[in-house]
């Protein structure tokens, strides 16, 4: 009898041995990708992929904004034109001036920078992130500047920051124009951040692009996402420790019968 239910577990042993193989691969994988390990990611080439950590420069270093000249892994700037915008009033049937306002110029720097996993040396390769159709959230504004336009017998503004635009300025110049308003926001290294898109293999590295249908979602300053591999973490550990202690049952019981 003994020797017969020995044999049972040790093949019950035998069928969990896979099972927990896989969990466990599967939480490892999981935990990889959490941590932002490059060889992790690369298993995931062609999928959307979720990765929290801390923003670094890229290959190229870190790189000076357009407008601030401050140092950064990303910026982006904007030009609002403020204009005097007329509307007929529904009651009196007169035109009255109300301020509106429309955006002339959007850029987003291109170069490639990187994100690293909580607990990343400085020598860890980064996960390269390409944020050349990015959205960003939660960026830093480090400048706002309103420049007014000309006035008939007053100096001119100095406007040393058209020059420095990297868009086309462009637009439908309706009404009257106040002023115009630049914005800028970056991206610094060491800023924590959560990247939404699409993992592909460039020269053997993974980085992470726009999906082929929408925008790569870039958060700064958010709360990281809840590890997924919690649960995974737990099914493995069931499932070795059955297959263990099943095993070693079925053997010890073999012995015994034999």
């Amino acid at each position: 009898m003994l020797l017969a239910i020995g044999v049972v577990l040790l093949i019950g042993a035998a069928i969990l041995a896979p099972l927990a193989f896989r969990a466990v691969r599967r939480w490892s994988l999981q935990r990889g990708i959490a941590e932002a390990r490059p060889r992790a990611l690369a298993t995931c080439a062609g999928r959307l992929v979720t990765v929290s950590g801390t923003a670094v420069p890229g290959p190229g270093g870190v790189i000076e904004s357009g407008l601030a000249s401050a140092e950064c892994v990303w910026h982006g700037h904007e030009v609002l034109r403020h204009y005097w915008a007329l509307t007929r009033n529904a009651e009196t049937t007169e035109r009255d001036r109300e301020r509106a306002s429309d955006s002339i110029a959007d850029y987003g720097s291109t170069e490639l920078f990187g994100i690293v996993g909580p607990g990343s040396s400085g020598e860890d390769r980064p996960v390269l992130i390409d944020p050349e159709d990015a959205a960003l959230s939660g960026a830093h504004m480090c400048l706002q500047r309103v420049v007014g336009r000309p006035q008939p017998g007053v100096p001119a503004p100095a406007d040393d920051l058209l020059p420095r635009v990297k868009s086309r300025i462009s637009g439908l110049f309706r009404g009257e124009t106040i002023e115009f308003e630049y914005r800028e926001w970056v991206l610094r290294p060491g800023d924590p951040i959560v990247v939404h898109g699409r993992l592909e293999i460039r020269d053997g590295r993974p980085v992470i692009t726009a999906p082929l249908d929408g925008r790569l979602r870039i958060e700064q300053g958010t709360d990281r996402p809840e590890a997924p591999s919690a649960h995974r973490a737990t099914d493995a550990l069931l499932l070795s420790g059955s297959a263990v202690v099943t095993a070693c049952t079925g053997v010890l019981l073999v012995l015994a019968g034999a």
